[in-house]
């Protein structure tokens, strides 16, 4: 019999019994391989996590009680208990579920989330919303060891030791190593903790001791000492405690009937903030995930039988492969050259650098503000920085751009990965924004390269220019070049490259976004159009005197970018327009439209909002017969 198919809501969970619960993880476990082995996902770390999602719901009532999901990471096994199971199958497809918690899709998903080490800071607000309004359900944020690495998440925690309000994080640990002495002691110790008895006898022994008149705080002194130094060598909470958090672990995160004791414990007898630190395992439950989590975080299709992933091979490889191999090339003849990442050094394509040079390679973990303030440092001290995010984790470090780097027009190279939609993931990662938000910072340059051998160029060029900061932005997945060349060449710095000569009109466009501006010229051309191409390569600043030609000589522009309309690219040629164009220009700009993109395939994304090459060539036809 498969209990799962008789699970349609957290409460039909708790009709089983604990035992049956074991069955009901190994089903949720087949639901997730079979779906994510179909199109992808995030696998081995929702693996780690099915008994911890069980558990949960198990003990606690959501929705009422609030459950907050890191990341999202973790959730899948959320997802399938709280009415998703059968829809499972569409996750990160057009129209399907999303692979991460969205508020608009279940009411079990309590915040909304795509971003590592916000779950503290956003319960810590559920918590005390309840609070404020004279509500009593339970707030519980789960958090994996990774994103606690996370500033943002100290500051939650830091913020929410300082209250009194009942709140519980549950650390989900597959990192930390404890031997097996040590861990036996700490589950002993965390049962004594948890009994009853034990809390009622000390709660009235310290009431006690505070009734002797001279005796009563020197005796209270003694055994808070003696416990702190116990707690320091035996227990590893002891800096949540320290924090004003109430420790509880390490236990078994894959013990379902462990779990369920502590969760009922700190539920029902608990008074303010509690940490429950779960030891779990990554990709539990799948051999090929348990021995390469790292390779099973992210995933594209996979054979169940053989682990193997069933992506084809393209002749050039992806763009972050690209600009890997080009840094390791050019950190050999430049000693200066530096890389720093954010606990992306396979995503970003640094592992060879590290392998190469791992005394000039730096993974700070989650923490993007400090990656780009270190960098700042290292670039004072002479050094050549290079700083590798997806575009959307830049977001997070806009402010130490603008004030550590930028201010004082330190030469520091960063390569923005992910640029423009990145599918499945969605619209917490898709990178739409960052044209805009960097083009507002005085000194910025910023190039897109159209093809993998550009991209080799630009960061040939910008490792020698010495004007400040430096963005180059390349998309997900691989270029359209046939094959890639040896060597560098220096891109003129802020001139762009007219491909083609024509006489209807301009299209101006850069970056991943250049490919279908020139697949909808040829369309165009068999229709009897024949406009100018021109790729733009430098976002920031943008040449006048170039832009100024251009406009005396078409009567109609169209710029086309892989960002957002509001303060991209073709914002920036219609402001110049004005000021150099001697007469009026007719500007259509084609980009992402102002709102959140959804998930789906890059063509099916791009195809919905007029950005393929059909979708443009159409929308230039229009706009030209106005």
């Amino acid at each position: 019999m498969n209990l799962l198919d008789s699970i349609n809501s957290p409460t039909d969970l708790k009709k089983l019994s604990i035992t049956q619960l074991t069955q009901v993880a190994a089903e949720i476990r087949e639901t997730m391989l079979d779906a994510v082995s179909r199109h992808g996902g995030h696998l081995a770390p929702s693996l780690g996590a099915v008994e911890l999602a069980i558990a949960l719901h198990y003990c606690y009532n959501a929705p009422v009680d609030k459950l907050v999901w890191d990341v999202g990471h973790q959730s899948y096994a959320h997802k399938i208990l709280t009415g998703r199971r059968d829809a499972f199958k569409t996750i990160r497809q057009t129209g399907g579920l999303s692979g991460f918690p969205r508020t608009g899709e279940s009411p079990f998903d309590a915040v909304s989330v795509g971003h590592a080490s916000t779950s503290i800071s956003a319960g810590l607000g559920l918590a005390m919303g309840r609070d404020i309004k004279g509500e009593k359900h339970h707030v519980v944020s789960i958090i994996g060891d990774g994103s606690l690495s996370g500033g943002l998440a100290f500051e939650g925690l830091n913020n929410l030791g300082s209250l009194s309000t009942n709140m519980t994080v549950v650390l989900n640990d597959n990192k930390m190593s404890i031997s097996k002495n040590v861990g036996a002691l700490s589950r002993y110790l965390m049962r004594v903790i948890t009994d009853r008895r034990f809390n009622k006898i000390k709660g009235e022994i310290w009431e006690l001791t505070g009734l002797i008149p001279s005796m009563g705080k020197r005796i209270r002194s003694l055994v808070h000492n003696i416990e702190d130094t116990v707690k320091h060598v035996i227990i590893p909470g002891k800096l949540f405690e320290d924090l004003g958090l109430r420790y509880f672990g390490p236990v078994d995160g894959h013990n379902i009937a462990e779990l369920i004791e502590v969760f009922n414990f700190v539920r029902s007898s608990t008074v303010g903030p509690v940490l429950v630190h779960a030891i779990t395992t990554k990709g539990k439950g799948y051999k090929f995930a348990e021995t390469d989590a790292t390779k099973y975080h992210g995933i594209g299709s996979f054979s169940l039988t053989t682990g193997t992933v069933l992506s084809q091979a393209k002749a050039v490889p992806p763009y972050s492969e690209v600009f890997g191999a080009a840094l390791v090339e050019l950190a050999r003849d430049n000693p200066s050259i530096v890389a720093i990442t954010a606990a992306m050094p396979d995503g970003t394509g640094l592992s060879g650098f590290a392998k190469q040079f791992p005394s000039r390679f730096f993974d700070v973990g989650i923490a993007e503000s400090h990656a780009v303030s270190f960098a700042a440092g290292l670039a004072l001290k002479g050094l050549r920085p290079v700083v590798a995010l997806y575009s959307t984790f830049l977001q997070r470090a806009f402010d130490q751009i603008v004030h550590d780097v930028a201010l004082d027009k330190l030469n520091v190279l960063f390569c923005v990965d992910r640029a423009g939609i990145v599918g499945e993931d969605g619209p917490t990662h898709h990178g739409t924004l960052d044209c805009s938000f960097l083009r507002a910072i005085p000194g910025a340059l910023i190039m897109a390269p159209r093809c993998a051998n550009e991209l080799r160029d630009m960061m040939y060029t910008a490792l020698r220019y010495s004007g400040g900061p430096v963005f180059i932005r390349y998309p997900r997945g691989s270029g359209p070049d046939t094959a890639l060349s040896s060597g560098f060449s220096q891109v003129p710095l802020y001139q762009p490259e007219t491909v083609r000569v024509g006489a209807a009109c301009a299209v101006v466009s850069a970056g991943d976004a250049f490919s279908n501006a020139e697949k909808a010229c040829d369309i165009l051309e068999k229709e009897g159009l024949k406009p100018t191409l021109v790729n733009a390569r430098f976002i920031k600043p943008l040449d006048s005197g170039f832009y100024a030609d251009l406009f005396s000589k078409h009567a109609a522009i169209v710029t086309v970018e892989s960002n957002t309309l509001t303060g991209g690219f073709g914002s920036a040629i219609a402001e110049l327009a004005l000021t150099v164009s001697k007469s009026p220009v007719r500007i259509l700009r084609l980009g992402y439209p102002d709102t959140f993109l959804a998930h789906g395939s890059n063509a099916e994304i791009l195809k919905g909002i007029g950005l393929d090459a059909e979708g443009i060539a159409k929308s230039i036809q229009d706009f030209l017969a106005k």
